[in-house]
């Protein structure tokens, strides 16, 4: 098992990530659906050239496939949060331990083609959400457990920050 990531991220939202460059800071909100589609057609191509399989480089770095499988499921996990918070007003969102994810649903054993394909259908569908929402929706707000909070136009940029990190701990290369 690989040792849990405890730091708290939510500094992407004030300044530039030092390792893959993406700055949620000067981010639109607005223009997250569109990173989103192209993110999602980055993972596809790193599939198609082989780059996405199985097998840790060591026992504390996961997989490119891991990696994949947990693209999707931010996809997957954030498109909720944004919908719980258009839902409820102020909701606390349910832990998220990713590492144990990871593990529970066997990643390193699913298939890259199933995956990108989920990956895919999974970013259009948070895309066209954020895409459907009106001035007023930005704003709702949410949070976490560990007192974090966010509206939906800081969750959409804090999220965006993660799918373009992991193509850089994928491929070393800056978006």
């Amino acid at each position: 098992m690989i040792a849990p990531d405890n730091k708290d991220w939510t500094w992407v939202l004030q300044q530039p990530c030092a390792e893959c460059g993406f700055d949620a800071s000067t981010c639109d909100a607005a223009t997250v659906p569109e990173l989103i589609r192209r993110n999602a057609i980055t993972w596809r191509g790193l599939v198609a050239d082989g780059t996405i399989r199985p097998g840790r480089p060591n026992d504390h770095t996961w997989s490119t496939l891991e990696y994949l499988c947990h693209v999707r499921d931010v996809y997957r996990r954030f498109d909720g949060r944004v919908a719980l918070m258009l839902s409820e007003d102020d909701p606390l969102f349910p832990n998220w331990d990713q590492d144990a994810s990871a593990v529970d649903d066997a990643y390193e054993t699913q298939a890259a083609a199933k995956v990108i394909d989920d990956l895919t259908a999974a970013a259009e569908w948070f895309a066209t959400r954020l895409e459907g929402l009106t001035a007023g929706d930005w704003d709702c707000p949410g949070r976490r457990s560990d007192g974090a909070n966010f509206t939906v136009a800081s969750i959409a940029r804090y999220m965006m920050h993660d799918p373009i990190h992991h193509i850089w701990d994928v491929t070393g290369q800056r978006l």
